[in-house]
């Protein structure tokens, strides 16, 4: 079972840091969401539908629309101050100040593609709960790209 319409992408701003504490500029992408659940059985008792899982990949789109991420769980970041109004880091040493509006602290520890496909699946799971119905759905995989040909997927084995 495949939902990968172009509706599901979302564009937002980051910088990915190295493992030396460098990092990318700030800058932005036009991410392109999909997900394929690995089914057991096809059967019509088992069948099932498409919209809870569009309306949970919409959701994720929307919660991260024009925000800057920020990866909470990254060793060169510094969350300095975030009173509701502005938000204040220090990422590889530089000072950012943002609207707080604008920003969304991941609990990830760095704002690539690849734990970016594991946080979204991580989000799609949880927003689907228990409609995804047990012994029936045995994978789901999340893929992400941040451009044409250029992405990464998450593959989460289920329970069976």
């Amino acid at each position: 079972m495949v939902v990968a319409r172009e509706q599901y992408k979302f564009s937002c701003a980051h910088m990915t840091v190295f493992p030396d504490g460098t990092k990318e500029r700030l800058h932005g992408h036009n991410y392109q969401v999909g997900a394929v659940l690995e089914l057991t059985d096809v059967s019509f008792a088992h069948m099932i539908a498409f919209a809870p899982i569009k309306d949970a990949l919409a959701a994720i789109c929307l919660a991260f629309r024009e925000r800057v991420l920020l990866a909470e769980r990254n060793p060169y970041f510094e969350l300095v101050r975030d009173d509701g109004e502005e938000l204040e880091l220090r990422l590889c040493g530089k000072r950012y100040v943002l609207p707080r509006e604008d920003a969304l602290l991941l609990p990830i520890d760095n704002i690539a593609v690849e734990p970016l496909a594991a946080h979204i699946a991580d989000l799609l799971l949880a927003k689907l709960g228990g409609t995804l119905p047990v012994g029936v759905v045995s994978a789901l995989e999340v893929t992400l790209h941040e451009s044409p040909g250029q992405g990464a997927s998450c593959h989460v084995a289920l329970a069976t």
